[in-house]
């Protein structure tokens, strides 16, 4: 995959040079770029924000620097993602999607966001990583790839390391524990020392609903829901799903 980012702060994503993400790029399984778009502005101050048309408060990312940037580092992408506020809640199954296209855009925004004709004509995609505001879009856009490149094929040690993921199956994942087996009086589920392997694969599936009925109770809305599952929500909650 080829991931491009245009950001005032390139230097942030040096951060990317760490842990899962710096690994596949090392690897050649991902290759990428961060992009000033400050250096394609023919501004002679190099400004890239102006005032809006009608007044309000802060500025606005004028498009001639990132129409020209985009055009010259990355005129074929298909897909290209503008951070706002304004746009979709990022999710697990937005990075199943991503992670399959060869080549991701990321445009990083900043002051009061974008021209509107830069979402018009350039973006693809409009994506905000939660109900707040960032500074800019550089942060969002790392979490972002980070979760895509994650999903790669052969970027992760074992192939199945993230079919079991929190939102990847619908609910949250189960809890997790290694050894030792006890640790200040707290043992480990006996189920997990048991070596049966159904009965293991039965507490996971459990502890994996109840933790979701606890915490994040609209994911059971859309969860695949089998009967049995539906039978044990109702049998710790008296809730049951139509």
């Amino acid at each position: 995959m080829k991931v491009t980012v245009l950001s005032l702060f390139p230097e942030m994503f040096e951060a990317l040079d760490h842990s899962i993400v710096g690994r596949a790029r090392r690897e050649g399984r991902l290759q990428f770029e961060a992009v000033n778009f400050r250096d394609y502005s023919t501004n002679k101050h190099g400004n890239v924000d102006d005032y809006p048309y009608g007044g309000g408060a802060g500025m606005l990312l004028t498009p001639q620097p990132i129409f020209d940037a985009v055009e010259t580092v990355a005129k074929d992408a298909k897909r290209i993602i503008a951070m706002t506020p304004t746009g979709r809640r990022f999710n697990q199954k937005m990075a199943e999607e991503w992670a399959k296209e060869e080549e991701l855009v990321f445009l990083c925004g900043h002051y009061e966001g974008f021209d509107q004709r830069i979402h018009d004509v350039l973006v693809t995609d409009e994506v905000s990583l939660g109900d707040f505001v960032l500074t800019g879009g550089e942060l969002a856009a790392m979490t972002m790839i980070d979760a895509t490149v994650r999903l790669l094929p052969d970027v992760l040690g074992q192939a199945a390391s993230h079919e079991d993921d929190s939102f990847s199956t619908g609910l949250l994942e189960y809890p997790h524990y290694t050894r030792p087996a006890e640790f200040r009086g707290m043992k480990v589920p006996d189920v997990l020392l048991s070596g049966n392997h159904s009965k293991i694969e039965e507490w996971r599936r459990q502890e994996s609903l109840k933790r979701t009925l606890e915490r994040r109770p609209d994911l059971l809305e859309n969860a695949p829901l089998s009967e049995r599952d539906l039978l044990f929500l109702k049998s710790i909650s008296g809730l049951s799903k139509d």
